[in-house]
């Protein structure tokens, strides 16, 4: 199809040596092009990989409606949407695109993709503070101010694009978790799978953004994480720096790629000095941050 469109467009755009009608083409109908093109490939034009746990930065129409799996969202004006997998996934995910054409009806493309499954290994920790595996009873009003406090940080949807420069690691250090696996602590206690990956090394050693963003929490002492920084990179994808010694941002704060936001340590449930970076997607669920780093989204034409 679009290419018994480009030939009428060579044959009506004859207009001298210096004529490209297959560019002029192109930008006078860069959205009907986008749309020939998606309809035989969208995965193709998504940044990431579609397997369990994964994050995905796709540039579809603009301000489309986009569905996939559980998800149902916008994109924005220049058609990029932020989508993730969850760590337990079927084998098949639909995604479904509905927009407006050109001439202002409605379109709509749609395709069952593949996820790739993952296997979860089973991680003992033992060292960790009693108090934070079992919490005395009368902690439970601070830990219920500070859950409120973490919800309404979750819960931000920050109209910048700080995802679009992709991710860098936030800290230097040992890699000692990762996300997905099943947790056992040091009482037999079995708890959530760990949402996060971790990363240790000395007390004070320096955080960085990964990515620019809106920070939307930042106090230095949860019961939980410690010190703690929520950051919005963008349509609601923030990542949340747990277990910091020290912490170098207010909320309010718009913080770019590699500045200094915090400084690792040991607070609340943690064994020693590390950093535990989770990214959770409109607040929805945790995806893998590692899958973070291997994005491109500006290759998305």
């Amino acid at each position: 199809m679009i290419g018994a469109v480009l030939a009428l467009a060579l044959q009506a755009g004859s207009t001298g040596p210096a004529a490209d009608p297959i560019a002029d083409f192109i930008e006078d109908n860069a959205t009907s092009v986008r749309e020939m093109r998606m309809a035989a490939a969208p995965a193709s034009f998504c940044s990431g990989a579609f397997r369990e746990g994964s994050f995905l930065v796709c540039r579809f129409l603009p301000d489309a409606r986009v569905e996939f799996g559980e998800m149902d969202v916008r994109a924005d004006a220049d058609g990029y949407v932020v989508l993730a997998i969850p760590r337990q996934a079927p084998e098949e995910m639909p995604l479904r695109i509905t927009y407006d054409r050109a001439d202002g009806t409605p379109g709509e493309i749609a395709e069952r993709l593949t996820i790739a499954q993952r296997e979860y290994d089973l991680q003992q920790v033992n060292g960790v503070p009693q108090a934070t595996v079992t919490p005395d009873p009368s902690t439970l009003p601070r830990r219920q101010r500070e859950y409120a406090q973490k919800q309404d940080a979750f819960n931000s949807v920050w109209d910048g694009t700080g995802f679009l420069d992709g991710f860098i690691p936030p800290a230097e250090g040992i890699t000692t978790g990762v996300y997905g696996s099943a947790r056992v602590y040091n009482n037999g206690h079995e708890g959530s799978p760990h949402w996060g990956l971790d990363w240790a090394n000395d007390v004070g050693t320096p955080v960085h953004a990964p990515a620019g963003g809106l920070v939307t929490l930042a106090e230095p002492d949860m019961y939980y994480e410690g010190g703690l920084i929520f950051i919005d990179h963008g349509q609601g994808l923030v990542s949340a720096f747990l277990h910091l010694s020290g912490v170098d941002v207010q909320a309010g704060d718009v913080v770019e790629q590699g500045q200094l936001i915090g400084r690792m340590g040991a607070g609340g449930r943690a064994t020693g000095s590390h950093l535990d970076w989770r990214v959770k997607l409109r607040n929805s669920f945790y995806a893998d941050p590692a899958t973070l780093l291997d994005l491109d989204p500006r290759t998305l034409d």
